[in-house]
Parts: C-alpha cells; sequence; structure tokens
C-alpha cells in the first residue's frame, strides 16, 4: 500500500476508536456498561446490522460469490418472517422483564440450571466465533505486511479489546453507527471501481450476463435437497430457525436491541435490519461476482494467498511450484479470448455463438482449475500445516492490486471496522452474559455495582485473550463466512427450542427441558459431525426435538406432592 492509504487507513481506524471512547464516557454502573436502554431505532438498526455484518462479510462473501456464484443470498430469505416473530414476542417480553442478557429470563420461567445452562452454550458458540472474526482483519495485515497472521492476530486482538473495556456497550454502539455509514460507502466505491476496470466494451449488465453464463448468478434454487447448503427451502425454513435463534436467543444482538429506549424503538430497529440485510448481503455477493467476470479478462494469481505463495516460493519446491503457476499463466490468453468472444456473442443475441463460446470457456476455466489444484498441493506437500483456501484473500487481492491510492486505504479500513464492530459487541455480550448469568446470579450476588462493573471488565479482558487464541487456529477453517454460521448451527437450535418451551408451553418445567435441551444437543453435533444434512437443517431439527423430548418428559416426571 502507498502512504496515503497507510493515512487512511490509520486515521480512519483512529477517529473510530476515539470517537466511540469519548461519546461512551465514564461507565458507573453495570446498567450504563453493559447497555443503558437509550438510543433511537436508527441507531439500534445500524448496531444490529454491524454485529452481524463482520469483517467476515466484506471479506469472505465476495470469495464466496467468486467460487461459489450467488445462492448463499438464500441464506437470509428466512430473515423478514424471523423478524415479525421476534418484534412479537421476543422484543416486548424482554424489554418488559428489563433483563441485561436474554438468558435471565430462562431462570424465572425454568430453574437456574437451564439458566446456566443455555449462557454456557451461548458462551461457548459466541467464544469460538468471536475468534474467527478477529481472524479476519488479520488476514488482511497479514497480506499486505507480508507478515505471519500471528502477529497481526494479536495486535487486532488488542485494539478492539481496549476500547471494548473501557467503554462497555456504549462505545461499542456508538462505533458501529459510523461504522456502518462508512462502510456501506467503501463497498459501493469498491462495486463501481470493478465495473470501471473492466474493457471498455464490457458494462455492468454484460458483466452479470457473462457471469450468469458460467453459473454465477444462481440466486435461487427451487431444488429440495437436505444434502443442498444453500437453496430456498434451507433458506427459509433452516434460515428462518437460525436467524429467530441469532436475534432472538444470542446475547450479542439480544444486548443491541435492547440499548432501544423503548419496545417501539426496539422493534422498528429490528425491522430496519430485516428489510436491509437482503438487498444488503445481495450487493456485497455481486461485488463478488463482478470480481469474477473482471479475472476473466485480468490475469488472476495462481493462488490468492500471497503469503503462502512466498513462503513455497522460498523452499525446495520453488520449481515445480514455478512451473505450473507460468502453465496457469498461458491459459488465461486463451480464456480471456474465449470471454471476449461469449461477450461479443451476447452482444449480438446470438444462442448458438453463445452456447459455444461457454462451453469452450468452462472448459478452460476447469483446465485451469486443476493447475491451480496442483499448484495447491505444492503449497501443503511444501507445509503440511499451510491454510490451503483462499477464498477469504479474492477480493482482499483484488483491492489492494487494482484499486487508486486512498481508495485503497479506505476499504481495508471498511474491513478493519467491520471486525472491529463484531468483535466489540461478542466480547460486550460474552462479558454481559458471564457477568449477569455466572458472577452476578452464582458468585457474588449481592456485590456493588462498582463490583460488577469491574467484573464485567475482567470478563471481557478474559474473554478478549479466549477470543484471540481461538484466532490464531481460525485459519485452519476454510472459509470464514461458512464456518460462523456453521458453528451457530450446532447451538442455535437447541437454545431456540429452550425459548419455545418457555414462551409458549407453560405446563413444561424445568427438568424436562434442561434434559431434553442436553440430549438434543449431543444428537446434533453428532449429526453435524457426521454430515447427516446440510448444516441449515440442524437449527429446525434441533428447535423440534427439544420441544418434542421436554413434552415427553414431562409426560413421565411425577408431579411434586402438595403440602398441607
Amino acid at each position: 500500500m502507498s502512504l496515503t492509504d497507510w493515512i487512511v487507513l490509520a486515521g480512519t481506524l483512529l477517529a473510530i476508536v476515539i470517537y466511540g471512547v469519548f461519546k461512551s464516557g465514564a461507565n458507573k454502573n453495570i446498567d450504563e456498561y453493559l447497555g443503558s436502554r437509550s438510543l433511537p431505532w436508527y441507531h439500534v438498526g445500524l448496531s444490529v446490522m454491524a454485529t452481524q455484518a463482520s469483517a467476515i462479510t466484506f471479506l469472505s462473501a465476495p470469495g464466496q460469490a467468486y467460487t461459489d456464484g450467488m445462492r448463499f443470498v438464500q441464506f437470509y430469505f428466512g430473515l423478514p418472517l424471523a423478524t415479525i416473530v421476534l418484534c412479537v414476542t421476543f422484543v416486548p417480553i424482554f424489554h418488559k422483564l428489563k433483563v441485561y442478557t436474554a438468558y435471565e429470563f430462562l431462570e424465572s420461567r425454568f430453574d437456574l440450571k437451564t439458566r446456566t445452562l443455555t449462557s454456557l452454550l451461548f458462551l461457548i458458540q459466541r467464544g469460538l466465533s468471536t475468534g474467527i472474526t478477529i481472524y479476519a482483519p488479520s488476514i488482511i495485515l497479514s497480506g499486505i505486511l507480508h507478515i505471519n497472521t500471528t502477529y497481526t492476530t494479536l495486535f487486532i486482538g488488542g485494539l478492539v479489546l481496549f476500547y471494548t473495556v473501557y467503554g462497555g456497550a456504549k462505545a461499542v454502539s456508538y462505533t458501529q453507527l459510523l461504522q456502518m455509514s462508512i462502510i456501506f460507502g467503501g463497498m459501493f466505491l469498491a462495486g463501481a471501481f470493478v465495473v470501471m476496470l473492466m474493457p471498455g466494451d464490457v458494462g455492468f449488465i454484460k458483466s452479470i450476463k457473462l457471469a450468469g453464463n458460467l453459473g454465477k448468478m444462481n440466486v435461487i434454487d427451487w431444488k429440495f435437497d437436505p444434502n443442498n447448503r444453500y437453496n430456498i427451502w434451507s433458506g427459509i425454513i433452516g434460515g428462518f430457525f437460525l436467524q429467530l435463534a441469532y436475534f432472538g436467543t444470542d446475547q450479542s444482538q439480544v444486548g443491541r436491541y435492547l440499548t432501544g429506549s423503548s419496545v417501539e424503538q426496539s422493534r422498528l430497529g429490528l425491522i430496519m435490519n430485516g428489510l436491509l440485510k437482503i438487498p444488503m448481503q445481495f450487493m456485497i455477493l455481486l461485488v463478488g461476482v463482478l470480481v469474477f467476470s473482471f479475472y476473466q479478462f485480468n490475469q488472476p494469481p495462481v493462488f490468492f494467498n500471497n503469503y503462502e505463495v512466498e513462503q513455497v516460493k522460498q523452499s525446495n519446491y520453488a520449481p515445480q511450484f514455478n512451473k505450473l503457476e507460468a502453465d496457469y499463466n498461458k491459459t488465461f490468453d486463451k480464456r480471456k479470448a474465449k470471454a471476449n468472444e461469449l461477450a461479443k456473442a451476447i452482444d449480438g443475441h446470438d444462442a448458438t455463438k453463445i452456447s459455444r463460446a461457454k462451453t469452450e470457456l468452462m472448459g478452460l476455466n476447469k483446465a485451469a482449475g486443476q493447475i491451480r489444484n496442483d499448484a495447491i498441493a505444492v503449497i501443503k506437500q511444501n507445509n503440511s500445516k499451510a491454510n490451503t483456501d483462499d477464498t477469504n484473500y479474492v477480493f482482499l487481492t483484488f483491492v489492494t492490486q487494482y484499486l487508486p491510492q486512498g481508495l485503497i486505504g479506505l476499504l481495508i479500513a471498511v474491513i478493519f471496522l467491520a471486525s472491529m464492530g463484531s468483535t466489540a459487541s461478542g466480547l460486550n455480550s460474552l462479558a454481559s452474559t458471564t457477568a449477569v448469568d455466572i458472577y452476578k446470579r452464582i458468585v457474588n450476588p449481592n456485590a456493588s455495582d462498582k463490583s460488577y462493573v469491574n467484573a464485567s471488565r475482567v470478563a471481557t479482558i478474559f474473554w478478549g485473550l479466549f477470543c484471540i487464541g481461538m484466532a490464531l487456529y481460525a485459519g485452519k477453517i476454510g472459509n470464514l463466512l461458512e464456518a460462523v454460521n456453521l458453528l451457530g448451527s450446532y447451538i442455535y437450535g437447541t437454545v431456540l427450542g429452550v425459548f419455545v418451551v418457555a414462551f409458549f408451553f407453560k405446563k413444561i418445567k424445568g427438568t424436562p427441558v434442561f434434559v431434553a435441551a442436553v440430549l438434543s444437543e449431543a444428537i446434533i453435533c453428532y449429526m453435524g459431525y457426521k454430515n447427516t444434512v446440510a448444516y441449515l437443517w440442524l437449527n429446525p431439527i434441533g428447535c423440534f426435538m427439544v420441544i418434542i423430548l421436554a413434552a415427553i418428559i414431562n409426560l413421565f416426571m411425577k408431579p411434586k406432592p402438595q403440602t398441607a
């Protein structure tokens, strides 16, 4: 990056941290630290969006679309319906009870062990997921500075940990408001520049048509297949349960909309997120599709992770890798010629020429893909622990190699800001759950407000270090966007089932739902490990399993004898 880019990047990050700390002020009690209920609906909405839209979204989603097309957008199709259910049920209940965390309600409805179980499930899931979000921007610094991600992970984790410990939920929320504004602007500029950098006769529409002919505009898949991760059925049904669990039971989101000044403000904030999330995700994925079209006319690297490429080029495997790289580059001239041929055929609306050019271009892309796989195998031979999934580096490579000075710094700052926002929200929710559901309820119930604030800060530091430790291993899990949602699907269905029983099945007691939750979680983990079904289906399966098992166990539980 140029000096201008470094100034833009450093200035943006510094401004965000100072702004969040200044606006949050000093937190005198636990209500202020964990999130006083004082924010307007648009602030709530942007905070909810920023929590979900981490650096993983802006780093991995374009790479996901580059390799797999647009079908991931179906993942969000269940969100609008989930938002309606949340506004009718979860939001007014949580506001009425004036809870800090979603799990406080479960003790009054069931018992302490059920509250503790759900809290622990959340802490495990959110702790691991937040670690993944810390790793995402460390990839960027690693690629720019050409150093190991270990050092960049420690730097990013420490930066976010600082202002989250100091400012609490207020600092998180205020910084997210500014972050989302910069993020929207940065991604729009990125999409515009992809189109501007296309060949003169290839504009936006032709780029989309070309990508569509090569199978990347697969927005909706109507075929029902329980083993297919992304189709309209898994999106609407599985996605509905995942989004309902995420926004209804995950403290990282519940904590965001509980900062609303009233039930109406929290509802409007959630509705805002429900209406904007699908278009936003569609546009981010579309940028990835445009980058795919761009690389039909411009030479892509054989492997997008330049750190791993540099490592193999400095090894004894360098001659073998260099030959494969040269072969890969030779195929590009043929691919470019066929891409131009396909573009002209699209202009001429000649179905025969379109079909022939498309078939030939897809064949050349397949051949290039085989050379690329051979190059990846060489990287693996050189280092068995090398990260050989480079989808997270596709968009980063385009940004750093082709965008003008200043804009590179801004877009890198966009991804950093997204990571800081979601990571800070995650740390704050982990701290609030630990302080309220564990420390305040079990360890020290009668402490002062100051003691609880200090406990929250200590918990933030603990979880920050835990998440940084997780981030150091995140490079081995493939596409980060899928990894976060896969991890959530192992737990969200079970926790959602507990809340559904709590809200709608008044006769079921604490012990039956506790036993049902433990059994369901064990079964879901086994199904996930064995890849029994696509991961989105684990959410409704887990939810219904808890409800059914709890109802059955409750029937066989003998009621306690009445005392005189």
